[in-house]
């Protein structure tokens, strides 16, 4: 049987220092030393200087900065994302989080710092509020040709290959729905 996503991250934290040679924490404080503002510089720092391999360095990167669901309450993180400029997109959110709950039971979802990540056996979907009146739903959908509402993600997120642009919950419609089933389809 598949381990659950945070079974998954509970053993790799377990195996830190066996595959790296210090804990979680220690590298933490490693990298904290180094003041790096962004993600990326702690991921190349511990890849170059340290030879850690990339799921790590990003563990560490994601704990250092706190931008991972398990670094902060789930629910602080998206009421975050929601404070604001960007509080008006709190029901487009609510109903795409309503709507991928009825896909099935195996829906996940990982608040991030920015966005929320949707995945089943692994990342179909991203929800994120990008500016104070559009709100933008990255699909994986590997292959699919981009047409009208459905773009090509180029910078957006490349862990998505499409996105689609919402400013209000009238534009989550039967399209928009249909493409993240066939996600979450292939997610399984």
């Amino acid at each position: 049987m598949a381990k659950s996503p945070d079974d998954a991250m509970a053993t790799m934290i377990a195996n830190f220092k066996e595959k790296t040679g210090k804990t979680l924490e220690e590298w933490i404080k490693i990298a904290g030393a180094k003041k790096f503002a962004k993600h990326g510089e702690v991921v190349a720092f511990l890849k170059s200087e340290h030879s850690m391999g990339h799921g790590y360095a990003n563990r560490v990167a994601h704990r250092l900065f706190a931008s991972d669901a398990g670094s902060s309450e789930g629910d602080d993180l998206v009421a975050a994302m929601f404070a604001d400029k960007k509080a008006g997109l709190k029901p487009v959110y609510d109903k795409l989080v309503a709507a991928l709950q009825k896909m099935g039971g195996d829906v996940e979802f990982a608040p991030k710092k920015t966005y929320v990540s949707v995945r089943r056996a692994k990342q179909f979907a991203i929800l994120q509020p990008s500016t104070a009146t559009r709100f933008d739903v990255g699909i994986q959908l590997k292959g699919a040709k981009p047409t009208g509402r459905l773009e090509a993600s180029g910078s957006f997120n490349a862990m998505v290959s499409h996105r689609v642009r919402v400013e209000s919950p009238a534009d989550i419609n039967a399209e928009l729905i249909d493409w993240l089933k066939q996600a979450y389809a292939a997610a399984g």
